[in-house]
């Protein structure tokens, strides 16, 4: 089993910057990607930014050039730096573990953090 939990949320000012956090913990484990996504009220959830093992990133249009998505592989570890943050970008902001091989099992497996709430408000 895998815990994925996320840290860094708040409220923040329009044009403010956020550091999000979430680690993923366990025994004996690896992970293919890892992953941001955000829910607003009323909306589905959504890609924010992702980070390959490898280091290959991936981001959402509505976030591109404001966000930055990094790792700390050693630690299972995956920042996401939120620059210029507006009002719209108001969402709970949910971690993900993407392609997880847990040790003696053959299957891939996903897993999610609790959400970590973020509100841009003046």
């Amino acid at each position: 089993q895998v815990q994925v939990v996320e840290s860094g949320g708040g409220l923040v000012q329009p044009g403010g910057s956020l550091r999000l956090s979430c680690t993923a913990s366990g025994a004996d484990f690896r992970i293919g990607a890892m992953g941001w996504y955000r829910q607003a009220p009323g909306k589905q959830r959504e890609l924010v930014a992702t980070i390959t093992a490898s280091g290959i990133t991936n981001y959402s249009d509505s976030m591109k050039g404001r966000v930055t998505i990094s790792r700390d592989g050693a630690k299972n570890t995956v920042f996401l730096q939120m620059n210029s943050l507006k009002p719209e970008d108001t969402a709970v902001y949910y971690c993900n573990a993407d392609r997880v091989m847990i040790m003696g099992s053959k299957d891939l497996y996903d897993y999610w953090g609790q959400g970590t709430q973020v509100t841009v408000s003046s």
